[in-house]
């Protein structure tokens, strides 16, 4: 794996990254949600979109008295894909979402306590089994409703340090993680507010095709946008 200077040492360089990051933005308060069950929908349906979709989305859902794990479980699933439309890609969400309350009701009777005293590891293989829920959903719903030591990759963390000169670009999710998680503390706050600060600085600066290079705060420390 490509890494931008040995010499620093790449735990050391990691945290710089994240303190200037925090300088520049500050306590993101992620996950935006009041419970943790709020946190799970909001994970399914942030798939392949934005995040303001999905808060008319969810508000939708309680608009109808429907974020509740057992209401929600016997909601219409028609009706759910209506209420669920400003999130885009509405039948094949309202679909996994309807899986992930299957899941949650008939191995844990509803009880999110219950579900998340089960190990990191036999839950995230449970999670990754629910059909429609991959890597970067499983551990959002572990990392942010959970609470547990899991690392969330997503496209901006892979062009960001990509850009930044830690990664090939050719990675795939567990190698990304890995070495994130390899070089961090382990700490639940930490890996919440990193990812969370990765996420403001790929959608305010860091973009695929117009990236706002001179307007980031890393840019001394970023071989693209010399060259950009």
């Amino acid at each position: 794996m490509k890494v931008k200077s040995e010499a620093a040492g790449i735990k050391e360089q990691l945290l710089n990254i994240y303190s200037l990051l925090f300088l520049k933005y500050g306590d993101q308060h992620w996950w935006p949600a009041d419970t943790q069950f709020e946190v799970i929908v909001g994970a399914v349906l942030t798939q392949f979109i934005s995040w303001k979709n999905v808060v008319k989305a969810i508000d939708n859902i309680k608009e109808k008295d429907l974020l509740d794990i057992h209401k929600l479980y016997e909601c219409d699933i028609e009706l759910l894909k209506e209420l669920i439309k400003p999130a885009g890609f509405f039948n094949r969400k309202a679909v996994i979402l309807k899986a992930v309350l299957v899941f949650i009701m008939e191995n844990y009777n509803g009880d999110l306590d219950k579900m998340f005293q089960t190990s990191l590891e036999v839950l995230r293989e449970k999670l990754l089994n629910v059909k429609g829920i991959g890597p970067e959903t499983a551990d959002s719903i572990l990392l942010y409703a959970g609470s547990k030591r899991i690392f969330v990759v997503d496209a901006y963390t892979v062009r960001i340090f990509t850009r930044l000169g830690f990664l090939t670009g050719t990675e795939n999710y567990h190698q990304v993680q890995k070495f994130f998680m390899e070089n961090l503390p382990e700490e639940v706050d930490l890996y919440n507010q990193y990812h969370a600060l990765i996420v403001k600085l790929g959608s305010e600066c860091c973009s695929g095709k117009k990236p706002k290079c001179l307007e980031c705060v890393l840019k001394d420390l970023c071989q693209f946008a010399t060259f950009s």
